[in-house]
């Protein structure tokens, strides 16, 4: 964060402690990575993708294994078959390979895709819970990770993960 957002913000907390000498300013402070990984949302969304993306890995799997098998066939005749038939066996392992990596590659892309996907989806569950704990509660200002300090007597975290595993 920049020097000027630093400073801005802290303007803007002492103008607002200023203006609410006669109210008290309640203030609240979640932990977004703590939600992020105890919510029940998140093992769901984990299990989610793992079904979703099982077939694939497991195709991999067999490819790995069918590479192994084909390396290790060509290792055992490799002396005792023509210099031709062992150059075509090796360039159809090769292929194989060549084959797999795209396969994994194109995997981790789509995972990450999907990855991505259910966290915004989640962020936004986190946004409504956040916003209905600090409505509900009479709540002035909450912020998120990324303070320097905040007091366990402003930390709301627990709340909201409550309310959102009311799912």
């Amino acid at each position: 964060m920049s020097n000027f957002l630093k400073s801005l913000v802290l303007a803007s907390f002492m103008t607002i402690s200023m203006n609410a000498q006669s109210a008290e300013l309640k203030v609240g402070y979640v932990q977004v990575d703590k939600i992020l990984q105890d919510a029940p949302q998140t093992a769901e969304s984990g299990k989610k993708l793992e079904k979703e993306f099982s077939p694939r890995t497991q195709e991999l799997d067999r490819m790995s294994k069918q590479i192994k098998d084909l390396e290790t066939a060509l290792d055992k005749e490799g002396l005792t078959i023509s210099e031709t038939e062992r150059r075509n066996k090796e360039r159809d392992v090769q292929n194989l390979k060549i084959e797999f990596q795209r396969k994994q590659r194109e995997l981790r892309e789509d995972i990450n895709l999907r990855k991505n996907e259910e966290l915004g989806t989640l962020q936004d569950r986190i946004n409504k819970a956040v916003q209905s704990v600090s409505e509900t509660e009479g709540y002035d200002l909450v912020v998120y990770s990324g303070v320097a300090y905040a007091s366990k007597k402003i930390d709301i975290t627990d709340k909201v993960l409550k309310l959102l595993g009311k799912k």
